[in-house]
């Protein structure tokens, strides 16, 4: 049996825009909503890590974790992490991957391009401390892979991406054009600039998380999004065969445009869903600051905030986000808002380590 490598062309590939127009125009129409109604948030960290931590459970459930957002909030809470589980595992990948989105975000507002160096700082941070730490973090692979089932040998390979020696090269025309202006289209070039990665396979592991990391960070940093909340990976996951058989199709037949079409789909729903989530929580948490004066506290507002940046929370874990310094006041309110049934305890009987949790917010981002 023959074993074939794919390599992958050079960049700018040629594509015929004229099937593709409509897709586009949808796409750009919904990311300028999304964009015009997160310019308007009177606070984005209301939103932002609920929403990144979102992208990361998406992201890696694609991989095969089986974990929850709500299993990441809640261990997050009680700050227990039990890597020798199947569970803690699944659960600092996809605290790693958020921390990775974190860190991309932050380097791209100091003014840093989309870079090799990015994109091995990013991967080091995703494979920390994991079951692909003894696989390289932070280094192109040096070794020949391939993507097939378990068990079975390259000859049997699915999918053979190009030699190890051929990636610094390919990463390099890669970053010059996720950097350039030869595409007519910054979405078109997303989605091009993902399969390309993708087919180049620069790591021995984290290869597909890493690739979609990159897509909300190229949209945050060409401007068609000035809030980095679009988690299209939720998506990719719901639509996960069609996503695979997509990007092979690039690869095995050179159909950039089907791949592109699917990817601009993507965009496009999700920029609509990610608007009508956003539009939601911002109703809620407008309802619950007008009548804040049932609480009969002057700490009711910060302990709201908190809470939408929190959701699930103990008294310590919400004491550094309330900025609430004094105990007995924090628990006083928390007895209040428990009461109020704005928060329900997920741990009852627990009394001061008791986990609480935003159950009407839960509820919008898990649907």
């Amino acid at each position: 049996m023959t074993i074939k490598i794919h390599t992958p062309p050079k960049l700018p590939v040629k594509l015929e825009y004229e099937p593709l127009i409509q897709g586009i125009a949808k796409a750009h129409a919904s990311l300028a909503r999304l964009d015009a109604f997160l310019s308007q948030l009177p606070n984005p960290r209301l939103l932002s890590k609920t929403f990144i931590t979102k992208e990361a459970v998406m992201s890696s459930q694609i991989e095969g974790t089986e974990a929850s957002l709500l299993d990441v909030l809640e261990k997050e809470a009680k700050g227990l992490f039990e890597e020798e589980t199947r569970s803690g595992r699944d659960i600092r990948e996809i605290i790693n991957y958020r921390n990775a989105m974190e860190e991309g975000i932050r380097m791209i507002k100091d003014g840093k391009k989309i870079s090799e160096k990015l994109i091995l700082d990013l991967h080091a941070i995703l494979l920390r401390s994991v079951r692909g730490a003894d696989k390289k973090p932070g280094e192109f692979r040096k070794a020949q892979v391939y993507i097939g089932k378990l068990g079975l040998g390259i000859e049997h390979a699915s999918y053979i991406p190009p030699a190890y020696d051929k990636v610094p090269e390919l990463v390099e025309d890669l970053i010059k054009y996720v950097n350039g202006e030869s595409e007519k289209d910054l979405v078109v070039q997303a989605a091009v600039a993902h399969s390309q990665f993708e087919a180049i396979h620069p790591f021995i592991d984290g290869n597909g998380r890493v690739g979609r990391l990159l897509i909300s960070l190229f949209l945050y940093d060409r401007k068609l999004i000035n809030k980095p909340f679009l988690y299209v990976s939720e998506f990719f996951d719901a639509n996960r065969a069609e996503y695979y058989r997509r990007l092979k199709g690039v690869t095995a037949d050179g159909d950039w445009h089907g791949w592109i079409a699917f990817f601009l789909k993507a965009i496009d729903e999700q920029a609509r869903k990610v608007a009508k989530t956003a539009r939601d929580i911002l109703d809620i948490y407008n309802t619950e600051r007008a009548s804040l004066s049932r609480f009969n506290s002057a700490y009711a507002g910060e302990l709201l905030d908190a809470i939408f940046i929190m959701p699930v929370f103990s008294s310590n874990s919400i004491k550094f986000h309330s900025g609430i310094k004094n105990k007995q006041t924090l628990f006083s309110l928390i007895d209040k808002f428990e009461h109020d049934g704005l928060i329900v305890p997920l741990t009852p009987g627990a009394k001061r380590g008791n986990i609480y949790m935003f159950k009407r917010l839960l509820e919008i981002l898990e649907r």
